[in-house]
């Protein structure tokens, strides 16, 4: 280990049960340094880093610091040893205060803190690296970027010089990516050790010195960033060539499908979710949904789906294939579907919502026309055809399509929903997150599946958190802000930055 060594960890190994999470898992993190740990879902990217945390402890395998062996077996060791994890769900308290949350679980000297002595820490540390922070700020008041900035803090204000961040941009907009951007750079100017676990590839080549690659638990191949692009990085993360272009032809004879006017809807907490929302969505064409996470993303796709309560003024027409007008509102689920509206969701809660967890996938794709059935006995014969298409189809790993979906990786079970939705041969298919928990291969499976149902003139409309993704698959691009409409743009001229702006400022303009 040279000077610049901050971690070595020695074949790392850690079992869950029968499953091995990492197996003999060597790698270093260096001092000065931005490092990528990239992989697949269930690689054990997080398993692996939470190591180093004090969240598992290892089955075998050390861990060096600063050339010395330790055990870390608890956060408070890792502190101890300067090493800081900011994760992809806050460890905060909503009600105390950003000091609070910074000195929470701290021992002073005398028992108390003075708050401003600890204000005065917080502003060193906020002038240092670039946050923008009021230590007096509840959190519960904050951005979710405020939120993420708190927690880097609170690990620098304990002493942390190793850094774990957990995918940070999951939830951040462009412009706010590109501030933490910025800090981490100047963070590993003042010598900081940085770790990033991400998927996002664009990223890790903008922002990276080396990117260790994890596939299956296993340590694969640390790459130096200059020499890599995303095509090596795909190949190294799955193992073999991946194609990673999205087709996007041309809308062709675009038919209007939907027609919706003034929808306001309120959410389980008797917030206002969507407040006077406008748009039409065309077959033949993807309409693309973009917002911050909560902007009302899912209320929007609920509420077309009958399932939620639209209040008073809201329309949403339906134009039938066979040029019929049909109005949605009031009509339950079971009633649009018996009304011939082919409507297919594809919710962002897939086990809540989408599919029955205790059934196998042979039941779950009975359950679309369960109420069809001529007998208390349902005929199982093309339901199982169309469970061994849709497993073939999309590559789902399951013992058996009798076997319950819960007992499959997240990622399975959204390939199950997905191809079940998409089997239904929709007029309308409506997707939230519809790539969540899979991985970089099978997702690009499931942006060309969205196409193909373009190019037989069925409406889309895509939720989903990548704004790269967005400008590559939609065609128009939908912008919510705070529960409202904030510009509908064309995806093939729209900026990634314009985007980020209308997602987090009103500044409703002419339709594009």
């Amino acid at each position: 280990m040279n000077e610049r060594t901050a971690v070595r960890m020695e074949n790392i190994t850690k079992r869950f049960g029968p499953v091995v999470a990492n197996s003999k898992v060597s790698m270093n993190i260096h001092y000065g340094e931005i490092l990528s740990i990239l992989g697949e879902n269930g690689s054990g990217k997080t398993t692996l880093m939470n190591m180093l945390a004090g969240i598992y402890y290892p089955d075998e395998g050390d861990i060096y610091v600063n050339g010395e062996a330790v055990t870390i077996a608890s956060p408070h060791d890792a502190y101890e040893l300067g090493i800081g994890m900011i994760h992809q769900h806050y460890k905060l308290v909503d009600v105390f205060t950003a000091a609070e949350n910074i000195i929470l679980g701290l021992k002073g000297e005398s028992g108390t803190y003075n708050l401003s002595e600890v204000n005065k820490k917080v502003k060193e540390i906020c002038d240092r690296y670039g946050f923008e922070i009021d230590p007096a700020q509840k959190v519960y008041e904050m951005s979710v970027s405020q939120k993420q900035t708190l927690e880097i803090v609170k690990v620098l204000y304990r002493g942390a010089n190793i850094l774990i961040l957990d995918e940070p941009t999951a939830v951040l907009t462009p412009q706010e990516t590109s501030k933490l951007f910025s800090i981490l750079r100047a963070m590993r100017a003042d010598g900081k050790a940085v770790v990033l676990i991400t998927h996002k590839l664009n990223e890790v080549l903008e922002l990276s010195d080396r990117v260790t690659i994890l596939r299956k638990g296993e340590y694969i191949e640390t790459i130096p960033t200059p020499v890599a692009n995303e095509q090596i990085l795909t190949e190294a993360m799955v193992g073999e060539k991946v194609t990673l272009d999205i087709d996007r032809p041309l809308p062709e004879n675009p038919v209007k499908r939907l027609s919706v006017r003034h929808l306001t809807v309120f959410s389980d907490e008797n917030i206002k979710a969507l407040d006077d929302i406008s748009f039409d969505a065309y077959g033949g064409e993807i309409l693309g949904i973009a917002g911050i996470s909560g902007c009302g993303q899912k209320e929007l796709l609920e509420a077309i789906a009958g399932l939620q309560k639209i209040e008073e003024g809201g329309s949403i027409e339906y134009y039938s294939k066979d040029g019929q007008t049909r109005q949605l509102v009031g009509v339950s689920p079971r009633e649009i579907r018996n009304l011939g509206v082919h409507l297919s969701f594809v919710p962002e809660d897939r086990l809540g919502m989408g599919l029955v967890a205790s059934m196998g996938m042979v039941e779950n794709m009975m359950l679309k026309d369960y109420d069809k059935g001529r007998s208390p006995f349902l005929d199982r014969t093309q339901s199982i055809k169309l469970a061994d298409e849709v497993k073939a189809e999309l590559d789902i790993a399951t013992p058996s399509i009798e076997t319950p979906v819960r007992k499959l990786s997240g990622g399975n079970v959204q390939k199950v929903l997905v191809g079940r939705e998409i089997a239904a041969e929709p007029a309308i298919l409506m997707s939230a997150y519809a790539v969540r928990g899979l991985d970089i291969s099978k997702s690009y499976t499931i942006y060309n599946l969205m196409t193909e149902q373009k190019k037989k003139g069925v409406a889309v409309i895509y939720v989903g958190e990548d704004l790269d993704v967005l400008l590559a698959l939609a065609d128009r691009i939908l912008v919510l802000c705070n529960g409202h409409e904030n510009g509908i743009l064309d995806a093939r001229t729209a900026k990634k930055e314009e985007i980020g702006i209308r997602m987090t400022n009103l500044q409703k303009e002419a339709e594009a």
